[in-house]
């Protein structure tokens, strides 16, 4: 496996967990409680640390049937998830995946995303290649804003 796991001296030390996959640095993976059958989310910041950019590619996890990459737009007063093919990480930049914005999507979830747990989920950059992460499960209406 490329990724390692590195503490990114994140400001919240028993809350924040953090990996790195070549030149991307993963912070504080997490999701919201969510029952099982329905879909759940899965947000964390990607800082490219190199000087060529990079791409996550796709996701997978065993708790989801499948995992998407979407991003919200506003259309007229209505706010839309549309789906996108990969998300780009400039050299030197940080891409927050984030409620409101860019996520992941746990689609059909086999199981429940309990309060507490931490749930492998694999992330496949186009560069630095594939590195399973824990996304750490907060409580269903979580903002993940002390996280920062």
């Amino acid at each position: 496996m490329l990724g390692t796991l590195a503490g990114l001296g994140l400001a919240t030390a028993a809350a924040a967990h953090g990996y790195t996959a070549g030149d991307i640095a993963i912070g504080h993976p997490w999701s919201r409680a969510a029952p099982a059958g329905i879909t759940g989310a899965g947000f964390m910041t990607l800082r490219n640390t190199g000087s060529a950019p990079d791409r996550l590619v796709s996701a997978r996890a065993e708790i989801a049937r499948t995992v998407e990459m979407h991003t919200n737009v506003q259309e007229g007063a209505v706010m839309r998830m549309r789906p996108v093919e990969s998300i780009e990480i400039a050299p030197g930049q940080e891409v927050k995946l984030a409620p409101g914005g860019l996520h992941l999507m746990l689609v059909g979830l086999k199981q429940p995303l309990t309060k507490g747990a931490r749930v492998p989920l694999t992330l496949v950059f186009q560069r630095a290649g594939e590195i399973t992460v824990e996304l750490s499960v907060e409580a269903a209406g979580a903002a993940g804003e002390h996280h920062h």
